[in-house]
């Protein structure tokens, strides 16, 4: 086949259900680096397009770590396997964030992604100064100017611009290096860039938000989209609509992967995989799943609710992801979900995708949407750490491989080759 899967696997320090950090089997103590380390190798040996680490710069859950920090660590860990990290539009700088990836990218030898994210933890505006969290369309704004300064900085060296001429006393060619002279509503940034580019050129810019004015960005900017989708049918309408998106912005349609969450829980057989989830599920404890159903339907306080009763008419967020909101809101609505039952539902995949069942049913799915153009790949969530992850390597890719879905080596040695970018 001349066309395969992307797949990512999207890293949590304990796994991605609500309840992982109380698995039997999950290691409490172990320095968090050294468990990433050996997934994102096993990651690797399995050929995996990238790792995906997400952020917030508040406290949600369970302590994580600054995600470049980690991914620097890990370029020098691994060799060929791309590294994407989270970095905020709202409580950061465009210089400052364009130098982190472009020291990323070129210190991995070209395997950096950029996910641009808005925020959507309102928590996160008391770390900064801000009594409360920047509206959406504000958050959205900042980001496209935000986005339009890194690029440039991204772009101020021209290809070949480095002659290292000893002779000459000539390190770089001046002509060939350009500064931004950047001024606008959110940003004044001269430039250029102090950090030289990647053999790739630079990192990929990777976004989530699925609202209309998410999409809309992500057309415009990104090159990777990760995205919540529950159900094939809302899948294959979100892919055909950002693809169209994207050709009206001038591009091409293969310019932009678009890679749905993925929550699989994977047993040799059904029964096996059932009694992995029911275990989890059996661990959730209800303050936790309550607050992660209101931190995910909006950052709304759902605890004066009975658990049991419907999930209440909410407003329409203002500082969390209004296509999270509507996904959860329709999702309890169309079912007739209590609160405690919708919490369960999302324990795990949070909206997502989500597969219980023998590698031979995971492969059927994830080739089902591939095919019927509802993916152009995976970002796949770990149940639980260290086991879910390796479940999916071990049974679902071979699986993946013997179908000609997914590659058996690296044919390159950068994320946008990985990508076929």
């Amino acid at each position: 086949m001349s066309r395969q899967l992307s797949i990512a696997a999207f890293m949590m320090r304990y796994g991605h259900h609500v309840a992982a950090w109380r698995h039997p089997d999950t290691d409490l103590e172990s320095n968090p680096f050294k468990v990433f380390r050996e997934q994102v190798r096993n990651a690797e040996k399995a050929c995996l397009d990238a790792v995906f680490f997400a952020d917030s710069v508040a406290l949600t859950g369970a302590p994580s770590l600054e995600p470049l920090t980690l991914l620097s660590a890990l370029a020098a860990s691994t060799e060929k396997i791309g590294l994407i990290g989270t970095a905020t539009t709202t409580y950061n700088e465009p210089y400052t964030v364009a130098r982190q990836f472009a020291s990323l990218d070129l210190l991995s030898d070209g395997r950096a992604g950029w996910n641009l994210v808005t925020s959507d933890n309102a928590a996160e505006a008391a770390n900064f100064g801000r009594e409360q969290h920047v509206a959406h369309a504000d958050r959205y704004a900042r980001a496209r100017e935000f986005h339009q300064v890194v690029t440039g900085l991204w772009n101020s060296w021209e290809p070949g611009a480095f002659v290292n001429d000893k002779r000459g006393a000539l390190p770089y060619d001046p002509a060939m290096l350009h500064k931004l002279n950047y001024r606008g509503e959110h940003f004044a940034v001269a430039g250029p860039l102090n950090v030289a580019p990647s053999p790739q050129g630079r990192p990929v810019v990777v976004q989530a938000g699925s609202s209309e004015t998410g999409r809309d960005l992500a057309a415009a900017t990104a090159e990777m989209v990760f995205t919540a989708q529950p159900s094939l049918a809302k899948a294959q309408a979100f892919y055909s609509d950002l693809k169209q998106r994207v050709v009206a912005k001038g591009r091409k349609p293969e310019s932009l992967k678009i890679m749905p969450g993925l929550f699989a829980v994977v047993g040799r057989t059904q029964a096996e995989a059932d009694a992995k989830f029911a275990q989890l599920q059996a661990l959730i404890e209800p303050k936790a799943g309550l607050a992660l159903l209101g931190r995910m339907i909006g950052n709304f306080d759902l605890s004066g609710y009975p658990l049991d009763g419907p999930l209440p008419d909410l407003p329409e967020t203002q500082d969390g992801q209004r296509s999270r909101q509507q996904l959860l809101t329709d999702l309890a609505q169309g079912e007739n979900l209590t609160i405690r039952q919708l919490y369960e539902r999302i324990a795990g995949g949070r909206g997502h995708f989500t597969v219980v069942g023998t590698p031979e049913a995971v492969a059927d799915q994830m080739q089902q949407w591939f095919e019927q153009g509802a993916a152009d790949g995976f970002n796949f969530m770990a149940p639980a750490l260290p086991g879910g992850l390796d479940d999916f390597l071990e049974l679902v890719i071979p699986e993946l491989q013997r179908r000609g879905l997914f590659r058996t080596a690296y044919a390159g040695s950068t994320l946008r080759s990985h990508l076929g970018l």
